[in-house]
């Protein structure tokens, strides 16, 4: 292995001390009555969230349950790249990628990580076991500081190519969500002799024009396309436009980090309407919310945002103010040749036509349940689809 050393996560006792300061001296708005959460998190819910993580989070005995898997720093060109790379025991594992998302992080896979590495000692079958490697995505977590501009789901393929190459791994699959979803296939197209298969959820598809692509969706297609062009993208639109200016306030206020994260865990689970930790593990939520803080990557983590929206277009504003009227000015992505298989959460908005003129797909998988971050939410689920679709490509 090449330039790769270990790590361990010790944060300076100081940071934690600030940290609790900071939440104790919260300089709180005001709310307008009876608004719920129609306009935003309720003052009362993240009171209450941000005296726990002041009072009864455990940061150390968090730290000390994510030093027990194995870190390794490299550096590949001039990105720091921070991962896990767990072996199985199992001495013909298929080596798998598992890519996280916004806002995620390598964590994201805590509760996949035994089932998938060591299946004999979880009741399932031997041959299904991987070597997991679970990188911090460039600009999230310890992968800082972000090597410049530029940095979008292509350059971070590249980075996790080589990574797998550094590792010895001459066939490997990948896995990833939400920015995960972007990164995976770019690695497919950028190592085809080498990725054996691309396993996604939470895959986002797009209209790119085309004569007939918006007839004969169905109801429930139908219902997903509608769902995309009303979904509240304010914080797609302020990552994506305006990564630094939004950076300044995050990085300042770990109430303020804590609200940008947690709205999203409240709309993005399932079911919609329960409170984030009905459906993740309020601890969870919070080394998450953690790990943007401690580390200060607010800003350098959207910047993928900036990279691959904004850069490209993919905004209703771009289109006219309607997703389907400016289609055209959006080119299809090159097809993609590696087996594909994409499972869909009953949170996604997935349009298989779309999804499958993108992708080679092989495996299509419809849940019916689930929310978007369904290695945390569901990761039975995950982990029974993902054994599925390598199962016949080992």
């Amino acid at each position: 292995m090449t330039n790769i050393r270990s790590f361990r996560i010790d944060i300076p006792q100081a940071q934690l001390d600030d940290l609790g300061a900071r939440l104790a001296g919260t300089r709180w708005p005001d709310e307008l009555p009876g608004v719920g959460w129609s306009r935003g998190v309720p003052l009362g819910y993240l009171k209450d969230l941000a005296a726990y993580w002041r009072t009864g989070y455990d940061w150390r005995a968090q730290e000390a349950a994510l030093n027990a898997y194995p870190h390794h720093l490299t550096t590949i060109g001039e990105q720091n790249l921070h991962f896990l790379h767990v072996r199985s025991p199992e001495p013909d594992a298929t080596p798998l990628l598992l890519l996280h998302g916004w806002p995620g992080g390598f964590t994201d896979f805590l509760d996949v990580i035994g089932p998938l590495s060591d299946p004999r000692a979880h009741g399932g079958d031997p041959a299904d076991a991987f070597h997991l490697v679970i990188p911090s995505l460039p600009g999230f977590g310890f992968s800082t500081p972000l090597a410049g501009p530029g940095m979008g789901a292509a350059r971070m393929a590249g980075v996790l190519v080589e990574l797998m190459s550094r590792l010895g791994y001459r066939r490997y699959g990948v896995h990833g969500y939400d920015t995960g979803s972007w990164v995976a296939p770019e690695m497919g197209k950028q190592d085809p002799d080498r990725v054996a298969g691309v396993h996604v959820n939470a895959l986002i598809t797009f209209p790119v024009g085309a004569e007939g692509e918006m007839e004969g969706l169905s109801e429930v297609e139908q219902r997903r396309w509608q769902a995309m062009q009303s979904f509240n993208d304010g914080y797609l639109q302020c990552n994506s436009k305006r990564p630094q200016t939004v950076a300044y306030g995050l990085h300042d206020s770990p109430v303020g980090q804590l609200a940008w994260i947690v709205e999203k865990f409240k709309e993005l689970t399932e079911p919609e309407e329960g409170l984030p930790e009905d459906s993740i593990d309020r601890d969870r939520i919070l080394t998450g919310v953690c790990l943007y803080w401690l580390t200060g990557t607010a800003g350098s983590a959207a910047q993928v945002y900036y990279e691959e929206i904004s850069a490209n277009d993919w905004s209703a504003e771009a289109a006219g103010g309607d997703w389907g009227d400016g289609a055209e000015e959006w080119a299809a992505p090159q097809h993609g040749t590696v087996p594909t298989g994409v499972l869909v959460s009953k949170h996604d908005v997935t349009i298989r036509r779309w999804a499958e003129r993108d992708h080679h797909v092989v495996r299509w998988t419809e849940l019916g349940a689930g929310g978007h971050f369904l290695a945390m939410e569901a990761p039975d689920l995950l982990i029974g689809d993902l054994r599925e679709f390598f199962r016949k490509l080992r």
